[in-house]
């Protein structure tokens, strides 16, 4: 049983790649020809940061703008306050979500060739955009945006981040962080052709896919960063509820066994170490399972070394969230007050 436990921790080591950054690959895309588009709805506490670290760079896009998704706060005046391009989004049609019906009609208003789409809660690190675009060849790249944590329970994300980055790189696209062309956008029939979906940066991969357009993610780490859920617990259990079941399902088989059968290890680890009080053997097995996601967390995000110390707390964490997301598949969920059904 500890040889078998040891295996499956092993195994875990052949994720390691897709946690880390990659260098540029040395493309031509230029920030005098993008446009930047940023849904928003009530974000006027998050934008200031974003805004603010666009205005930053060493590389500055062509323009900014944020299209305001019927925000009952200050959202728009902040975002003009800080030099951004405001347009406000006409009423929700049927059938779409408020995340899809701002970035399409953001797609539309924009001028430049490059369209990157950023969620309001993300910030671009020091010379970030230049790191992104020096990453960009063609076709559609995204980038995995490192987790700062702040507050203790923001590290019960630990395992839906590191599920979310393994599942992504190198051939996926993350929902907080696009680039693509205007060509490559329109083929695939942009944001409209997901218009109803929770998870529509997992359909857009796939779409892109179908129309012959390269797809591209790496970890972000330096490039640019975000902070998941800052409202409190309720916010974070409903988030990773809304759709990551769904989202699950849609990684590659080969990577979904390799972390399945990781997690299944790390669980394994404690309960034997209950179950015989062999402390040696397992108390040893453990140690090197906290270890490993240690290693792998800060790759990731600013999480805490406790967190790993403990991590059957967040991992136990995660099955329980995962559970209610595929069971609530389907299902009407409450998020930004509005109901959507999850994916």
């Amino acid at each position: 049983m500890w040889l078998g436990v040891m295996a499956l921790w092993a195994a875990g080591f052949l994720l390691l790649g897709r946690l880390r950054s990659c260098g540029g690959r040395g493309g031509q895309a230029s920030a005098s020809r993008l446009s930047v588009v940023i849904p928003a709805r009530n974000e006027e506490h998050n934008l200031p940061m974003l805004l603010r670290s666009l205005a930053a760079q060493s590389a500055r896009p062509q323009e900014i703008l944020v299209v305001d998704d019927a925000s009952t706060d200050r959202t728009a005046d902040v975002a003009r306050q800080l030099g951004a391009r405001v347009i406000r989004s006409e009423p929700l049609p049927d059938g779409w979500r408020g995340k899809t019906w701002a970035c399409h009609q953001g797609a539309q208003a924009a001028s430049g060739d490059l369209l990157l789409f950023l969620d309001a809660d993300t910030w671009l690190e020091p010379h970030g955009l230049a790191r992104l675009l020096s990453g960009y060849d063609r076709g559609a790249y995204s980038a995995g945006p490192y987790h700062a944590v702040l507050k203790p329970y923001e590290d019960l994300s630990l395992f839906f981040n590191l599920n979310m980055m393994a599942g992504t790189v190198p051939h996926g696209l993350f929902g907080p962080v696009m680039l693509v062309d205007r060509d490559s956008y329109r083929r695939a029939g942009g944001h409209e052709a997901v218009k109803g979906r929770i998870l529509e940066n997992v359909w857009l991969a796939g779409l892109f896919r179908a129309a012959g357009v390269p797809v591209r993610s790496t970890a972000g780490r330096g490039m640019v960063s975000f902070r998941m859920y800052p409202n409190g617990l309720g916010e974070l259990v409903a988030g990773w509820t809304k759709g990551f079941a769904s989202g699950a399902g849609q990684t590659p088989r080969g990577v979904l066994l390799v972390v399945v059968a990781w997690m299944i290890g790390l669980m394994l680890a404690p309960l034997r170490w209950m179950a015989t009080g062999d402390a040696v053997a397992w108390g040893a097995a453990y140690l090197l399972c906290a270890a490993q996601v240690g290693w792998f967390s800060r790759r990731i995000g600013a999480f805490r070394w406790y967190t790993a110390l403990l991590y059957p707390v967040p991992l136990v964490f995660f099955f329980t969230v995962f559970a209610r997301s595929a069971l609530r598949s389907g299902k009407p969920v409450s998020w930004k007050g509005r109901e959507i059904r999850a994916d």
